[in-house]
């Protein structure tokens, strides 16, 4: 199947089994969602999900968080993992949304990176899912499904998104990189699915014999 089948029948097929797409982690502003996907780091969703609802019942917006300070942030978030790096980070980041944003989240990939504990991928997610601009956030889930299908051999996630955003219309990206994580999370998964396993794998790749390794991040 030539690249350009492959992108054509990935992008029906993730559209029949995942036709609505809303993002897995519940938050009510553009500023619980930063939070929100910042302690997503090395951390599932659903913990995400059990852990935000006390902290944003104390703190939902910069100000708030400032005032409770990180040790109050750090014993809400322990069960996160990473809570000492994330619960510093919530507070300087707080602290600089008031300082220099006028307590908004700014709506900039500038702006929100320089921001403390903010990546490239979560800046992307809060302008894509917070802001409704278009943008491909790119997380581990989709840097191995991208070379299993044979879309991207980057050995980076920001490799791999210059790839895909290459490949699939640009009208597609907001709604695609939720499909791509929901299809990763629950039929290739890391352990099972080797490229050679799940449905989009078999069908772009129906001699592969051998199993992918994703290059690392």
């Amino acid at each position: 199947m030539r690249k350009k089948d492959r992108v054509l029948f990935i992008l029906n097929y993730l559209n029949n089994i995942y036709p609505e797409t809303s993002i897995p982690l519940t938050h009510n502003n553009n500023y619980e969602l930063l939070i929100a996907v910042l302690l997503s780091a090395q951390c599932t969703d659903a913990r995400v999900n059990k852990i935000t609802p006390l902290l944003f019942s104390k703190a939902n917006n910069p100000r708030s968080m400032t005032s409770i300070g990180t040790e109050e942030i750090y014993k809400i978030i322990r069960p996160c993992g990473l809570a000492p790096q994330k619960s510093k980070a919530i507070f300087d980041l707080s602290t600089k949304i008031v300082e220099r944003f006028s307590a908004s989240v700014p709506e900039s990939f500038e702006d929100l990176e320089s921001l403390p504990g903010v990546g490239h991928k979560t800046a992307s997610v809060v302008m894509s899912q917070g802001f409704g601009h278009t943008a491909f956030p790119v997380d581990t889930h989709i840097h191995r499904l991208a070379q299993r299908w044979g879309l991207s051999n980057g050995k980076s996630v920001l490799q791999t998104e210059k790839d895909l955003k290459k490949l699939f219309p640009i009208e597609s990206w907001n709604k695609l990189h939720l499909q791509i994580i929901f299809y990763g999370r629950e039929y290739c998964t890391s352990r099972g699915c080797d490229g050679r396993k799940c449905e989009i794998c078999k069908t772009c790749y129906p001699k592969r014999k051998l199993p992918i390794k994703t290059k690392k991040t």
